[in-house]
């Protein structure tokens, strides 16, 4: 009995430990505005042409016919964190995403990957392309928002798509600001929207890069279509 007793008071003293050491971690850290609510300075434009502004302390895109997909990329990259942001989408309609742990392609660049089946697939970027992880933002109708999408590169992750009418696939709300939580520790990634967990995976492509505001290709639609971020900080955990 008082062996069994001493191995679950070791056992509970690991866990604690283990708990305060994560905690210790953090603390040690502090959190980095990646927005200081006046300017972009820090930020610059890739892939495309969207427009960028700044109004009550807010960063405001705005899509623009005929123009690419478009991010504003912080200057500087980060590899193992904790990413939250509050987002609003000001036109539903318009798929959007925050890119993490992204590159920015100096030249034209080419992958070779696998698809769903197996087979060998090519995939060619032109220079300043963004490519890398992106945590979706998308309406509540649509139910991928915190999905992650491999932009320019693989398409969309495992797990990806929330089984329709689940919490998960209802996270997002219409008309509201959103709180989006992207945890990366090595090859886990874990996305949180509205506090409710959406994906938690393994994947060890990228470990460092570029945090990444998108505003989405809409064709030549004429419509100004808007997505607003705000509260944008980074805690670093490396």
């Amino acid at each position: 009995m008082q062996y069994r007793k001493r191995k679950i008071l070791t056992s509970i003293l690991v866990i604690i430990f283990s708990s305060f050491s994560v905690i210790v971690e953090a603390q040690n850290n502090e959190w980095i505005k990646l927005f200081n609510g006046k300017n972009l300075d820090g930020w610059s434009v890739h892939s495309g042409s969207a427009k960028y502004r700044v109004e009550n302390g807010e960063i405001i895109g705005n899509a623009v016919k005929g123009s690419p997909n478009s991010f504003l990329c912080t200057n500087r990259s980060f590899g193992d964190f904790i990413l939250e942001f509050e987002v609003y989408l000001v036109s539903p309609e318009l798929n959007s995403g925050v890119q993490f742990r992204s590159m920015i392609a100096k030249e034209e660049t080419a992958f070779w990957f696998r698809n769903d089946n197996g087979e060998l697939q090519q995939k060619t970027i032109p220079a300043d392309r963004v490519y890398g992880y992106q945590v979706e933002i998308a309406g509540e109708d649509v139910g991928s928002a915190g999905g992650v999408y491999d932009e320019a590169r693989r398409a969309f992750m495992t797990p990806w798509w929330p089984e329709k009418g689940s919490k998960e696939s209802k996270a997002f709300k219409n008309n509201k600001w959103n709180k989006y939580r992207v945890e990366c520790k090595g090859d886990h990634i874990r996305t949180t929207v509205n506090g409710i967990v959406i994906t938690d995976f393994r994947d060890g492509v990228n470990f460092e890069g570029i945090i990444g505001l998108q505003v989405h290709d809409v064709g030549n639609d004429p419509t100004p279509y808007e997505v607003k971020w705000r509260n944008i900080r980074v805690l670093p955990l490396d």
